[in-house]
């Protein structure tokens, strides 16, 4: 990661998240918001690869910035950074297409831990943050959601768990990068999902690795 953009309002927070990231990241060029509207301004000062996101701004909300980033960006990794964790909020910001959810009042180093992880393709889940996933597909009532999968489907689902990229995904099959995205998008609306975070615990619960 050469290119980091950090959004929080509060200072300390900044600061805390920049040495976590030259931490993880030595060479990382760091870039910092404080607020939606200044985060939002942001998105277009630079090519970001990784993105570590607040969710309460004061001027609005951190999952609508993921979006934007996704828009403009998107192979961006978005990551939300937060004291939350309660069931909306940590769905809203999965819905919105984070990559990764990591509460603030875990230990530094692990941070750092799950931040190097990226490079092995594993979402950046805080340990609480996994759990409320995985408890939440676990507990889905009526009809396995993904009784509707196709093999390919699943194959592919299980790749995107392992954080293959998608032209990656087209090599290893034999298959145009346009009918792997297809694949991908079926799976994702299938699935209720909107994120590779999802998806590896999709995968996971599924039994796919």
């Amino acid at each position: 990661m050469k290119s980091v953009l950090i959004i929080d309002d509060l200072p300390d927070a900044r600061e805390l998240l920049g040495s976590i990231v030259k931490a993880s990241f030595p060479e990382a060029e760091l870039h910092f918001a404080d607020s939606y509207a200044s985060g939002l301004r942001s998105i277009d000062q630079g090519t970001w690869e990784l993105a570590l996101v607040d969710l309460s701004l004061g001027d609005g909300d951190g999952s609508q910035l993921i979006g934007e980033l996704h828009r403009r960006h998107p192979r961006c990794l978005c990551v939300i950074c937060s004291i939350h964790n309660d069931d909306r909020r940590v769905f809203e910001a999965m819905r919105a297409g984070a990559d990764g959810y990591l509460l603030k009042d875990q230990p530094r180093e692990m941070t750092v831990r799950q931040l190097l992880s990226i490079a092995d393709g594993l979402p950046p889940l805080s340990p609480p943050i996994a759990r409320r996933l995985i408890a939440h597909f676990q507990g889905a009532e009526g009809q396995p959601p993904d009784s509707s999968l196709t093999q390919r489907e699943r194959e592919v689902l299980a790749k995107l768990a392992q954080g293959m990229t998608l032209a990656d995904i087209a090599g290893e099959f034999h298959l145009s990068r346009h009918t792997v995205s297809d694949h991908v998008k079926n799976i994702y609306r299938k699935l209720g999902i909107s994120s590779r975070a999802e998806a590896a615990l999709r995968a996971r619960s599924m039994g796919l690795t």
